[in-house]
This record gives structure tokens, sequence and C-alpha cells, in this order.
């Protein structure tokens, strides 16, 4: 595996960490490779083969076991931003179920960042997935 296949495999990882790869979970995921570097320029079949292969991987190894095979090829700003990406995905539904909380624990674990830098990155996101103005709406 690659560091694009890995990438791309921590993601499908974090949308199927319920144990559900739903439509718009895969929607999302795509929606978040679509602008990066290479997914933006590679050609759509080679993008499907892509998924087709990191599908049958978790099929095969389950989440645990994909991210495991994942994170020996990501440098440690990839890493970073997998973690952050991860996040991204699990919360785009705007609920997060005990088993997502499970999965980013984990992966910020395995990670092995910075001291800190995880819980960072998981402030951050919590930051920005926050329903600030509801707050006026509430007063």
């Amino acid at each position: 595996m690659n560091s694009a296949e890995s990438f791309a495999a921590i993601c499908l990882a974090a949308v199927a960490s319920d144990g559900v790869l739903g439509r718009d979970e895969a929607r999302s995921l795509r929606v978040e490779l679509d602008f990066r570097t290479p997914y933006s320029s590679m050609d759509e079949d080679v993008l499907v083969d892509l998924f087709d292969r990191l599908l049958l991987l978790w099929r095969q190894e389950g989440t645990e076991g994909l991210v495991r095979l994942a994170l020996p090829q990501l440098s440690l700003e990839q890493r970073e931003t997998a973690l952050a990406v991860a996040t991204q995905l699990v919360r785009v539904d705007r609920v997060l179920e005990a088993e997502e909380l499970a999965f980013l624990d984990q992966l910020a674990a395995g990670l092995q960042l910075p001291e800190g830098r995880a819980k960072q990155i998981l402030e951050v996101m919590d930051v920005l997935h926050r329903d600030a103005l509801a707050l006026d709406q509430a007063n």
C-alpha cells in the first residue's frame, strides 16, 4: 500500500467505523478526497479500482486491520491530516456514535503523533463542528 492508498484507507475506515458504509458516507468520503492530491487528478476508473481494493481489504481485515495496514505508509504530516479528515468524516452526519468515538480514540493513539498533537487536532475539529449559532437561538 502506498501513501495515497493508505490515506484513502484511513478515510474509508472512518466512514465505516460504525460498521455501516452508507451512500451518504460514501459521498462524503468522495467529496473529502476530490480536492486533494492525488485523488483530484485520478481518472474515475482508477479511483473506483482503488476503493474496490480498499473495500475488499476492509471486508477481509475489518476496520482495525485496514488502519493497521495503512499507518506505516504515512508521514507525520499525512497522519495529522488523516486524523483531521477522519474526524470530519465521522462528524458529517452531526451524530457521533460510540463506535465512531472509539475509532477516533484508537486512531489518535495509533498515529503516534507528538505529545498532545492528536488532542489538539480533535479539539480544533470540535470547534469546527460546534453548532455555535444554535447557542444564539437558545437565548
